[in-house]
């Protein structure tokens, strides 16, 4: 078990520099003692400073977050442990008009009741990660200042402040108004609102800077602008990069779909095994931005390759799983891992399908791997198969025909695409 790190003595502006968290910021001046080097942070000087209140918010339009919403969260997990206070926004009154940022249609209308609900699971996970509380941090609804608001005083005071012809230049709206699908006046409404939120924070918590990614540029320029022609105070932005993969994938997806917080959706030993497949080329990338390890270990941990390389992905993956699910799942995850793919094959905490005995009699090898998501359709999963990628308890699987019931002569077996991903079936021999 790992022991907790002693606080770096580094600012933490340069912590999240190093580590690859900054993408765009505000309060960039020139260095007029060196005007060829880049231009000085005064963010920086500010969270070196001073104690700062600073928020994100939190999209409550699914009841879970995803690993792509981890690079927030660790960013303001390190200002937390620096002394600075979080404001967790959830989006209760926005999610009710949805943000058409990288939407290519408009979303999907949720209940209020819906997105109270998933409000309170995303609550559940972010408390896993921030200290919530009295002189810690802030878990906060929008909908508590938004929902209330007099539409005829909101365009009066707030929305004076906005040119139509500078919002449409903004690269989530231009986008749609260029579709066919176009642009509701409905989602028009939602730069506003965010400038809104921002301007209350100010005002009600004296909240100084605001954090997201880099595609809320635009949104979080209203907001820090609306604070500036309002209250005539300069206020901060800081956004992080879109992660992708060395491959290109969006970070947070996987073979079988989103890698989600909840265990119940993605178990802890899915969780574990997306970090060790790993591509080699993010390994260091990785453990910078989803670990709290300090950076020289992880410089060591990536100096060579091979086995060296090998170590260093099982060390993500465990401080990944250990940070989301705590050390016990972590370890669990870790000891079956290393069973599964020593030949141990200790399955007992793999991924389980159950089927019926009549299931297993009637449902062919194709249909099986759809039905647990190892394959995207049966013709995916026929091509998986006569390419000598599916085995059933470490025996190739040659004919996409072969029924279920004839895989095993047990009650369970271990189900294994290419040569990392592994699914339990197990048959229900009784009533």
């Amino acid at each position: 078990m790992r022991t907790k790190q002693k606080r770096r003595s580094m600012n933490v502006y340069d912590e999240l520099m190093q580590r690859g968290f900054v993408k765009q910021e505000t309060g960039l001046v020139p260095d007029a003692e060196h005007p060829k080097d880049p231009p000085k942070s005064t963010l920086r000087d500010k969270l070196s400073g001073e104690k700062m209140t600073f928020y994100l918010g939190f999209d409550p339009t699914a009841d879970s977050l995803h690993v792509g919403s981890l690079t927030p969260i660790m960013a303001m997990a390190h200002l937390q442990r620096a002394g600075h206070t979080p404001i967790a926004l959830i989006g209760g009154g926005t999610a009710m008009i949805g943000d058409p940022s990288g939407r290519t249609e408009m979303r999907k209308m949720l209940s209020q009741e819906t997105i109270a609900k998933n409000g309170e699971h995303i609550f559940t996970q972010l408390k896993r990660y921030l200290k919530f509380g009295e002189g810690s941090g802030m878990f906060l609804n929008n909908a508590d200042w938004l929902l209330s608001l007099g539409y005829i005083d909101f365009l009066r005071d707030i929305g004076k402040y906005f040119r139509v012809n500078e919002m449409i230049k903004a690269e989530a709206y231009r986008m749609r108004l260029e579709r066919e699908e176009g642009l509701s006046f409905l989602e028009f409404n939602y730069q506003l609102l965010q400038a809104y939120d921002f301007l209350t924070l100010y005002d009600r918590y004296n909240c100084m800077l605001q954090m997201g990614g880099d595609d809320q540029w635009g949104n979080m320029l209203a907001g820090s602008d609306l604070i500036r022609r309002m209250r005539q105070d300069q206020v901060y932005l800081l956004t992080f990069p879109l992660l992708t993969t060395a491959t290109g994938q969006k970070m947070g997806k996987s073979e079988s779909g989103a890698v989600w917080l909840d265990p119940a959706k993605t178990s802890p030993y899915e969780f574990y095994q997306y970090w060790i497949n790993t591509d080699d080329r993010d390994v260091e990338r990785f453990l910078k931005i989803f670990t709290f390890l300090p950076l020289d270990e992880i410089k060591s941990l990536c100096a060579e390759g091979g086995a060296s390389l090998r170590n260093a992905k099982e060390v993500l993956a465990f401080e990944a799983t250990r940070i989301t699910h705590g050390d016990e799942e972590a370890g669990r995850a870790r000891t079956t891992s290393r069973s599964l793919f020593g030949g141990a094959g200790d399955s007992s905490h793999v991924p389980t399908t159950e089927l019926s005995a009549e299931e297993a009699r009637t449902m062919k090898i194709v249909d099986l791997l759809v039905r647990v998501k190892l394959a995207s359709s049966k013709g995916d999963a026929t091509k998986l198969v006569k390419a000598g990628g599916v085995s059933v308890d470490d025996q190739l699987i040659s004919d996409p025909a072969v029924m279920v019931s004839a895989l095993s002569g047990g009650d369970a077996f271990l189900l294994r695409k290419g040569k990392k991903t592994y699914h339990r079936v197990a048959i229900r021999t009784s009533k």
